[in-house]
């Protein structure tokens, strides 16, 4: 089914009056222009510069398209899902900045259609241009990070995809879309790792529909849940044979569930309690806190008699599980919530809905109907408008420094350029700090595993090993250049930190290598660059630094 006929089934005859037909009309319209504005936006901010968890896939994807192994060269102690996206991507688009953000455009656009294909299922077609209009909006916002191409977007395409399996498997029966969906939802996992809650919720939703009133045989649902779990488990155990296969196993097992393990467990509840306000101040009090109020009067009608043809089992399982999907650890980045937003822009576009449901039951005829879509129209209007100059205005270097201030992302483009004139393609590079973005933009390969310092600073039982394994591999290599960055945020140093490594490269680099390049960032519009001779003997003035050393002949 293309999308005409989508959308021509969503205006057809949706009433028996012309005005049922009407806001039928208006509530495409109203989706295409909010589509056309979500476009527009992205495609004006497609040169943002990588920020470090773009950085890290775009890395990792460069070294898969260049026949790498994953954690051969690159430790992370996320599962490679998202490095593979970001190659494939790459692969299409081309390696570089814009053609990441166009990937993401596509993506987060594939994204909006599937919302809008699950809502027409769930809630019907009144609903399902307000849901997709909602989650555009909403996965743009600079409150989720949303022009940034994370993970969590790819977690959102996976989970829709498995989610209209699941739900066709209900109406068909046929083994097929219970096996695809479970293998989606895998795939979700395999992204991020947060997904593995999303499983769970399947596996409950599932249990609630094969263990209600059917006449099959008992044998027969219980297959239907372990097909699913099959297809679930499926894309990890083709990652783990791949690492086994390329003898990285162990490496990849201690990274993603070792580390992985401690990191999670690190942030005491209370202070994750702490960063959970912290971040719902911003995500949901914030620009977008109408959408959220308006998803969250769904959920109230939702348990009304109103609600009583939707699948509130479904509604309220999506919301809770994909919330939860963002707790783990008590990190509660920005952009973990984007994996809640398809249950807010539903829920969103059923109090719209219902509301109208309810105005025309009341008086037939009655032009009060038309006040619920201007509501939500109003509820987008104001976030556009307090998020106006990131939205229209700021340029992309505006945009990168307004979300993450004097963090090296911008700079890292003239720095990666300055290593690629003086380099040749088989020379390494160390960058000392965590911003593998200038892996990417240099196209050299780094001379060491470790891409970020923060497992090297935290207070966990592996930190001084890591330093230690870190510092052989540098000298091992003897790397062309060091790229040493003095930015709190690449670090996050505190006062149980290990500085072995700290102590080492002082040492190291005043022993064999020469300064070649400082970068001394001012202040959110101002940067100083020195290269060669002028970076020697230039002491930087602010907080936030790159230096740049050059091995002696």
């Amino acid at each position: 089914m293309n999308l005409r006929t989508i959308f021509a089934k969503t205006a057809e005859n949706p009433g028996h009056t012309d005005q049922d037909r009407l806001l039928s009309i208006l509530r495409l319209i109203s989706l295409a222009l909010v589509l056309a504005m979500v476009a527009c936006v992205r495609i004006r901010l497609l040169d943002i510069p990588l920020e470090r968890d773009e950085g890290e896939y775009a890395y990792l994807g460069q070294l898969l398209l260049k026949g790498s192994t994953p954690f051969l060269h690159a430790y992370t102690m996320k599962l490679p899902g998202a490095g593979i996206a970001y190659a494939l991507i790459m692969f299409l688009f081309g390696e570089t900045v814009r053609g990441i953000h166009l990937g993401h455009l596509a993506v987060n656009g594939v994204n909006a259609l599937l919302v809008f294909l699950l809502a027409r299922r769930l809630l019907g077609n009144d609903a399902a241009p307000v849901s997709c209009a909602a989650y555009a909006v909403l996965s743009l916002s600079a409150t989720v990070l949303g022009v940034f191409a994370h993970a969590t977007h790819f977690v959102v395409l996976f989970a829709l995809l498995s989610s209209i399996a699941m739900l066709r498997w209900q109406e068909s029966r046929k083994a097929m879309l219970l096996f695809m969906s479970g293998m989606l939802l895998g795939l979700a996992v395999i992204m991020k790792q947060h997904a593995a809650i999303l499983v769970v919720f399947a596996v409950l939703y599932l249990a609630t529909d094969v263990m209600g009133p059917d006449t099959r045989p008992a044998r027969s649902r219980l297959g239907a849940c372990a097909l699913f779990l099959l297809g679930a488990f499926i894309p990890y155990a083709l990652i783990a044979l791949w690492m086994a296969a390329a003898g990285v196993f162990g490496t990849f097992w201690f990274w993603t569930v070792t580390y992985a393990g401690s990191y999670a467990s690190a942030p005491t509840f209370a202070d994750g309690w702490q960063a959970f306000v912290r971040k719902i101040d911003v995500v949901m009090l914030g620009p977008q806190l109408p959408l959220w109020l308006l998803a969250g009067m769904g959920g109230i009608v939702l348990c009304t008699p109103s609600g009583r043809r939707t699948d509130r089992a479904f509604l309220y399982g999506l919301a809770v599980f994909s919330f939860l999907a963002a707790c783990p650890g008590f990190y509660f980045r920005k952009h973990y919530f984007v994996m809640v937003l398809p249950a807010v822009a539903l829920l969103a576009g059923f109090a719209v809905a219902a509301s109208e449901r309810a105005i025309s039951a009341a008086a037939r005829g009655n032009a009060l109907r038309f006040v619920p879509l201007g509501i939500f129209l109003a509820a987008v209007g104001y976030g556009v408008y307090h998020e106006r100059d990131y939205l229209f205005s700021e340029s992309p270097f505006a945009v990168s420094r307004s979300i993450y201030g004097i963090n090296p992302f911008p700079e890292a483009q003239q720095i990666a350029r300055y290593l690629r004139e003086h380099t040749s393609a088989h020379d390494t590079i160390a960058v000392v700090g965590s911003e593998p973005e200038i892996y990417f933009y240099a196209g050299r390969p780094a001379a060491t595993s470790y891409i970020y310092m923060y497992s090297l600073m935290e207070k966990q039982p592996y930190a001084e090993s890591m330093q230690v394994e870190m510092i052989r591999q540098i000298e091992k290599a003897r790397p062309a250049y060091i790229v040493m960055v003095n930015t709190p945020a690449s670090w996050l140093e505190t006062q149980d930190s290990s500085e072995t490594i700290l102590r080492w490269v002082a040492e190291y680099v005043a022993a064999g290598y020469e300064p070649a390049g400082m970068i001394d960032i001012l202040s959110y519009t101002e940067t100083v660059y020195l290269w060669g001779a002028e970076a020697a003997g230039h002491a930087p003035e602010s907080v936030s630094s790159v230096i740049l050393y050059k091995r002696k002949n």
